[in-house]
């Protein structure tokens, strides 16, 4: 990692154009070619995919999307001459719109057009078909569609419209959410920096990152099964991780100048430290979201594929495309006060201080209490999760001032709640004879009537079947008395499956929206044990390695199911209950969508393993180097709080901001993960875990000796080079003056309390990258020598078989340093604990 941060650093300009040149070309590619999406969410071998192939047969999509005009008078009826007056012709112009394949309205001759007519006499819709399919149709005649629909309203009649198409033109433009989300934290980046440089540098890497992961998705659109859902996921976690991983790795570059560095070195060091934290965490956001594949869902695959590359090109952003914008900034990264003070006063001490750094001492002395309040609050928040219900969202959640939404309703009202939402019964009369027969058609009433009979069900009737039909099959259009998402209207899917079809000895599949999203409900419910054990197995070997400790691991996982029990709570309190959700400008409360809960928890486990590994990796780096527990939790946690914190709150604008993408998925997606991470990082990661790390202690960090043997090693920090050579002086009373070769010392005596020398103690200087620089052992008049390479900020770590671990920064200049300390007694060997 070392050599590639320099090649990087000294090839910026390379590198820039590299980058710069691979986001024009994909984007060139990825707007000429256009996105080829696949939106089919039926799981093959269930019921619904089933009717769902079978009916394909019978009615081939030749035809385009459709959009419902739907009005309603406040007095009087639809068929008045004054109503039929302002409809029909606006009617008749929208047929003649370009792209407008047909009109079917309620005022034609035949039975067709009354049915399109509610039972009060009110409500009344017509059915426009585009010649296009929605992603397709030009959003500018969809809006002419709307406007001359709604040229047509007037004081008591009501015009509203309602489809899939109505919602690409309802919805806020393209990209709101995503300029929103930037914004936002670029606000966090310049409190936390100061800085108008180290502001634009995670932004600028993160918008690399992204773009080129989101070309890449349109392109391979075309290869692959991709949902357009995937997207919108891939630029949500992309932007969140990107602006983050580039967060840490400046964070590290501007306190290695502010130690004294040279900007090269700094960037060097912040890579090759907290950018192989920002690898190895993107591995895991990767592994995790692969755990996805284990559902066997074809139309998970196309997320895992879109939402990984983003990851990864955002990583591989993070580690060449930053570098090299160091490189061009230099110590501009700092601010100019920053500067002054550097060039003034020299290098700053790099132990923690501030706020972060008195919560830590504060949390130490009290972990129970912390812990305690901790869980509470993470209990309160989870409850609500016991009543999650999966099932699917339409329009009719959608936010009350939508033209949709409003078309839903009155649909509702007219023609009863399942109007929106009815099931399609594929019945096989293969067996019975050839389409047409009169036994087939007397089989075919009688399970019609016997359907209509259920209390569940307002309406059923056989569909006509297209002339000259050879397709062996019937299909029964049946409208519940509930709406889609009630759960009566499952329970009527159940009686149909279970009781009333196989009670009349015929063969028959229920499909329909509704019953898709219920066997998708199902399988995932089935699938999702495998699932989490898959992603939580995966996170726990990787931590294993990196840590080389079973704990820690084991904590991690723990964590991360709270935090996914917590946040899921959160949805189901607003999105589920309703609690606040249309003050929100959420819409109508509704079943949380089915595929959602996979994605969250693969995203969820990812970012929080994150945070794991950036905090822990600081704490198993003071770990290694003293063996003293509380001090590692002290100082990890102290140093990397700030951080966390900071790059939580960028991720929760990012997240939040996408409740403005008009995308019900996604604002259920975005309010879900900000939920999650503010949980995770400013309750579990900055009080929980570390509270239960100082009450486990030493157990932390234990590994069974025979599974140490059989580990390979993969270290998070970078590898330890061999101590350097020790400079020796004669005695205490040797030349003082500065070692030549640039080279300095620090030395003097190791004392206990009574003043004693302390004659078996080893001393170890650390170098602010964690690099071991010199060990050595006391005289037996307790004096010590070490060596270090040059002036600046070093840690001296102190141990001793009878005395309490001691560590702490020290500054050397270009003088060499006397500097004496005292040990205390440890806990074992006191009076009252004898050993």
């Amino acid at each position: 990692m070392e050599a590639w941060a320099r090649w990087c650093y000294r090839h910026k300009l390379l590198v820039l154009v590299l980058w710069v040149s691979a986001l024009a070309g994909l984007g060139a590619a990825g707007t000429a070619a256009g996105g080829n999406y696949a939106n089919m969410f039926g799981i093959p071998g269930t019921d619904s995919s089933r009717a769902y192939d079978r009916m394909a047969e019978v009615f081939p999509q030749s035809a385009g999307d459709t959009v419902n005009v739907v009005w309603r008078v406040d007095s009087g009826a639809v068929g008045d001459s004054s109503v039929r007056d302002r409809l029909e012709p606006a009617l008749d112009r929208i047929g003649s719109l370009p792209g407008v394949g047909d009109v079917v309205g309620p005022y034609g001759a035949g039975p067709g057009g009354a049915a399109q007519i509610s039972e009060d006499g009110r409500t009344a819709y017509a059915r426009v078909t585009f010649a296009q399919q929605a992603d397709a149709v030009p959003k500018e005649l969809v809006q002419d569609v709307v406007d001359t629909a709604g040229a047509a309203e007037r004081a008591g009649l009501q015009v509203e419209l309602g489809g899939q198409a109505i919602d690409r033109i309802s919805a806020p433009p393209t990209g709101m959410s995503e300029l929103v989300g930037i914004l936002a934290a670029g606000v966090v980046l310049f409190l936390a920096f100061g800085s108008l440089f180290s502001m634009l540098l995670p932004i600028t890497v993160a918008i690399f990152g992204v773009g080129t992961g989101l070309m890449s998705t349109l392109l391979l659109s075309h290869a692959v099964d991709v949902p357009e859902v995937a997207s919108l996921l891939g630029s949500l976690i992309g932007l969140g991780v990107g602006i983050d991983y580039a967060l840490f790795i400046v964070t590290r570059h501007r306190r290695a100048l502010l130690g004294g560095r040279s900007p090269e070195e700094s960037a060097v060091q912040a890579l090759n430290t907290a950018g192989r934290a920002v690898l190895f965490a993107g591995g895991t956001v990767c592994v995790a979201l692969a755990g996805m594949l284990v559902t066997r869902m074809s139309f998970l695959e196309g997320v895992v594929v879109a939402t990984s590359l983003t990851v990864v090109l955002s990583v591989l952003a993070a580690i060449t495309l930053l570098p090299a914008l160091l490189g061009l900034l230099g110590e501009r990264v700092l601010s100019r006060r920053q500067r002054r003070r550097l060039a003034a006063e020299g290098p700053e001490p790099a132990e923690a201080k501030g706020a972060a750094a008195r919560w830590s001492a504060t949390l130490q002395k009290r972990p129970r209490a912390v812990a305690t309040v901790a869980v509470v609050l993470t209990a309160a928040l989870a409850i609500p999760v016991l009543s999650l219900r999966l099932g699917a969202t339409d329009q009719g959640n959608h936010p009350e001032d939508r033209t949709t939404r409003q078309a839903y309703d009155l649909l509702a009202e007219g023609f009863g709640p399942g109007f929106n939402g009815p099931l399609q019964l594929v019945v096989e009369t293969g067996g019975l004879g050839a389409p047409g027969d009169p036994d087939v058609k007397a089989a075919v009433e009688a399970l019609v009537e016997r359907v209509a009979a259920d209390d569940g069900v307002a309406m059923a009737a056989a569909m006509p079947l297209p002339p000259a039909s050879k397709v062996s099959v019937t299909v029964v259009n049946v409208v519940p008395t509930t709406s889609p998402q009630d759960v009566r209207t499952d329970q009527l899917i159940d009686r149909l499956r279970d009781d009333i079809v196989p009670g009349s000895g015929m063969e028959a599949h229920v499909g329909g929206v509704t019953a898709v999203f219920k066997d998708f409900s199902s399988v995932t419910a089935d699938r999702m044990p495998l699932f989490i054990a898959t992603i939580i197995g995966l996170g726990f070997l990787l931590l294993l390695l990196a840590f080389r400790s079973v704990v820690v691991p084991l904590t991690a996982a723990v964590m991360n199911l709270v935090a996914a029990a917590a946040s899921f709570g959160v949805l189901v309190a607003i999105f589920q209950w309703g609690w606040g959700a249309e003050l929100l400008g959420f819409g109508r409360e509704g079943p949380i969508t089915a595929f959602l809960p996979v994605i969250m928890l693969s995203m969820l486990f990812g970012l929080s393993m994150d945070y794991q590994v950036f905090l822990v990796s600081r704490m198993h780096e003071e770990w290694v180097h003293t063996k003293d527990n509380a001090r590692a939790v002290r100082v990890g946690l102290a140093e990397t709080s700030r951080v966390i914190n900071s790059a939580a709150l960028i991720m929760i604008c990012v997240f939040g901001a996408f409740v403005l993408s008009g995308d019900t998925e996604g604002a259920v997606a975005g309010v879900g993960l900000a939920a999650a991470v503010a949980l995770d990082a400013f309750v579990l990661r900055t009080a929980l875990v570390p509270a239960a790390m100082h009450l486990l202690g030493r157990a932390n960090w234990w590994l069974p000796g025979w599974l140490e043997e059989r580990l390979p090693h993969l270290a998070v920090e970078p590898p330890e080079p061999a101590p350097l050579t020790t400079v020796r002086l004669p005695d205490r009373d040797a030349d003082k003056g500065p070692a030549t070769g640039g080279i300095t010392v620090v030395h003097g005596f190791v004392l206990d309390e009574e003043g004693t020398p302390v004659a078996d103690a080893v001393l170890t200087l650390v170098s602010p990258a964690g690099k071991q620089l010199d060990r050595v052992a006391t005289l037996a008049d307790g004096g010590y020598i070490l060596s270090a390479p040059a002036g600046g900020s070093y840690l001296l770590a102190v141990t001793s078989d009878h005395h309490e671990p001691w560590t702490r920064h020290i500054l050397v200049g270009g003088e060499p340093l006397i500097h004496d300390l005292t040990l205390s007694p440890s806990e074992a060997a006191s009076p009252s604990h004898p050993a």
